[in-house]
Order: structure tokens, then sequence, then C-alpha cells
């Protein structure tokens, strides 16, 4: 079967061609990801668009930077100020190239009334968002915290943390995280 040429290949297929050409198997990229290995897999097989914090991880593992994850993306999405889409939000890269920082932050755009589509996500680090318009619901463990324009939240991001939009209004929040 022939192979699709580079530059139309998908997120999870470059994910993929990444850690086969560091030697990898998926056990040895779920540790070094933290996430499990069946999770990944449904990454590079297209069936899961990971949320920031995954990407994150995914691109710590594989000594990339994150936005060199979605660089395909960016080309075909320019006119659409080269934002990354999933089903419930848009989110923009606005530290390209710090792939050996720590620090990483994101212009997250939230779609009215949605929720990230996985049930809640964790990873290593911290984070800290900033609501520049909208209100959102930040569950993060057993705790829900509603957030309007102006409000901040800063919390562990190794908690398991949901997001949801709960204005009929895209909601736009600044998203620093802080991975060690």
């Amino acid at each position: 079967m022939p192979t699709k040429p580079r530059s139309s290949r998908s997120l999870g297929e470059r994910i993929q061609d990444m850690r086969k050409k560091q030697k990898m198997n998926l056990d040895a990229f779920a540790k070094k990801t933290g996430y499990d290995a069946d999770y990944l897999a449904k990454i590079e097989e297209g069936k899961i668009s990971p949320p920031v914090g995954a990407l994150i991880q995914i691109s710590r593992a594989l000594a990339v930077d994150s936005s060199t994850l979605l660089a395909e993306e960016k080309k075909k999405e320019r006119a659409r100020s080269y934002r990354k889409r999933t089903k419930a939000y848009l989110y923009k890269n606005l530290t390209p190239g710090a792939e050996d920082k720590h620090l990483w932050a994101y212009l997250i755009t939230l779609e009215p009334k949605k929720e990230h589509e996985r049930v809640e996500y964790q990873h290593e680090g911290e984070e800290f968002v900033y609501v520049i318009e909208g209100r959102v619901q930040i569950q993060v463990g057993k705790k829900g915290h509603e957030l309007k324009k102006g409000a901040s939240l800063h919390f562990m991001s190794s908690q398991p943390h949901t997001l949801k939009n709960l204005s009929a209004r895209q909601s736009k929040l600044l998203v620093v995280v802080y991975a060690p």
C-alpha cells in the first residue's frame, strides 16, 4: 500500500513517525509521556484529537516543540490565523520555538456551550488560566471554578481537569502551562 506524501500526513501520523524514528515503542512512549499506550495509539490513528496538555507531554517526550507537531495544520490553516481546531476549541501556540523550555502559552478559543471532548485530562506541571472574554467552568479534581472575564486560576495540572464554555458566545483564554 503506498504511503501518503509527508505534507499530507495527519498529526497522529507525524507523531508516530517521530516516535518510530527514535526507535521508541508505544510502551516506552507511554512511560515518557505518562499517558496510557492505548490512548497514544488512538492519537496516532487519528481517533482522538489531543488537548494542549497532551501535546506538550508528547512534544517533550519526542524532544520537539509542540508547534512542530502542528506544522502542517498551520500551513493548511494560514487563513485561519494558524489555529488548530478540535471539536470544542481552537488553540494558538504563543511560544513557538520553546521545545527546550518549561513554559508554554496558548490562546484558547472555546466554542459556545462546548466542553473538551475528553471527559478529563491531566499532565505533569502547573497551569495558569486567564479569561480574556466569556465565562468558563474549569473542574479541577472535585472542585469546580466558574471564571468570568478578567478572572484567573492557577492549579496543579497533575490533577484531573476539564474545561467548558458556559457562555452562548465564544470564550477566549490565555493558558500558560509549566511542565518540569
